[in-house]
């Protein structure tokens, strides 16, 4: 698992050279108009989260990507912030409110990739590119950048199969998918099945509701109470806040030691891997997807090439051939979450085991 760790930081070098090398390239180099790249580096972007109940969006996305675009612009560039805490009209009226400010570019992360269409459209109108992160959105947008979503639900399904080993062909197991809304969601979905189908039977399997715990609880308990809590062998879970209302309904039925997976490496999640009560998470870097988000947007906002940022391209249902960048990701268990969130400075052991989790640590040996 070293091995992968290492892979990760070669990604995120190989996204901070190209970043350099944008620097370099592009030089005072302007569009057809000229006028964007006459902007310099005093220009106003305008970031777009989804939500706030996640922890990894105004913990690491929010933080890392404005420290990179102050990088990138000499300290001279105005970030303008808005969370739309999980309602897709509220942020629909955040973009509004953006081009009324006249920003010169835009990140936006979709609560709903459909749904943001026509205001990404809205900006583009008013000569204002639009960077999608993290979710494809729909709509004419400029560039993408995120992790290979296929992949990720391969390495959860992967996990579970792993974790399952004999049982796989006995058991059932329930397969707790993201939100209908979320494009990623039904990638992770995608690449899930595409490893567990034939392998195991899905006994039940959800689409949870605005990626909720509480929604990912009550699905566990009706899968629960439909399938029997003895042949339940292991979850699906697509990311680590279901994992938890996912293990609290498991507990609760009396159900122990199953393997259930997840995805973010968030504090919790990854505590829940040193007790045992979580199986793995997917540990995804956020500093090299920020890093690609403010490269790109910075590019564009100055009226850059991002040839040499974006060596990727993507499809969306409205528009193809998005330049992007995706970043690799890797299974996180307890065998190596020194080698990943630890090493790449995401939470210190001092953070991960502390108070009642400080005797699980000590018997994984995580010192």
């Amino acid at each position: 698992m070293r091995r992968a760790a290492v892979a990760i930081a070669t990604g995120a070098m190989a996204v901070s050279l190209a970043a350099c090398g944008s620097a370099a390239e592009s030089g005072d180099k302007k569009d057809d108009g000229g006028s964007a790249a006459a902007k310099g580096d005093d220009i106003k972007v305008g970031l777009l989260l989804p939500e706030n109940q996640t922890a990894r969006y105004e913990k690491f996305d929010k933080p890392l990507i404005e420290k990179k675009i102050k990088e990138l612009t000499n300290n001279k560039a105005e970030v303008v912030y808005a969370n739309a805490k999980q309602d897709a009209s509220l942020q629909n009226q955040q973009v509004d409110t953006m081009i009324t400010n006249k920003v010169d570019v835009l990140i936006v992360d979709a609560v709903d990739a459909k749904a943001i269409a026509g205001s990404v459209k809205k900006a583009k109108d008013a000569d204002i590119p639009v960077v999608a992160y993290d979710r494809l959105a729909e709509g004419p947008i400029d560039a993408y950048t995120s992790f290979d979503n296929v992949t990720v639900g391969k390495t959860q399904g992967e996990a579970l199969l792993k974790a399952l080993g004999d049982k796989a062909k006995d058991g059932q197991i329930v397969m707790m998918n993201g939100s209908s809304t979320d494009p990623n969601a039904a990638q992770f979905k995608e690449g899930a099945h595409s490893v567990l189908d034939g392998k195991v039977k899905i006994g039940r399997e959800y689409d949870t509701k605005e990626w909720k715990p509480e929604n990912a609880n009550a699905n566990m308990e009706g899968a629960i109470s439909a399938l029997g809590k003895d042949k339940i062998v292991g979850v699906y879970s697509a990311n680590d806040g279901m994992a938890g209302g996912i293990i609290t309904a498991l507990k609760s039925a009396g159900i122990a030691d199953i393997p259930v997976t997840g995805q973010d490496a968030e504090l919790a999640g990854v505590q829940r891997i040193v007790t045992g009560e979580q199986y793995m998470s997917v540990y995804k870097p956020y500093a090299p997807e920020a890093d690609a988000a403010a490269e790109m947007a910075v590019a564009l906002a100055q009226g850059k090439s991002l040839d040499s940022i974006a060596k990727d391209k993507v499809d969306s249902p409205t528009t193809k051939g998005v330049p992007a960048v995706l970043v690799p990701v890797v299974s996180l268990t307890q065998d190596n979450i020194n080698d990943t969130v630890v090493k790449d400075g995401v939470y210190t052991v001092q953070e991960i085991c502390a108070g009642k989790y400080k005797a699980a640590c000590d018997k994984i040996g995580l010192k």
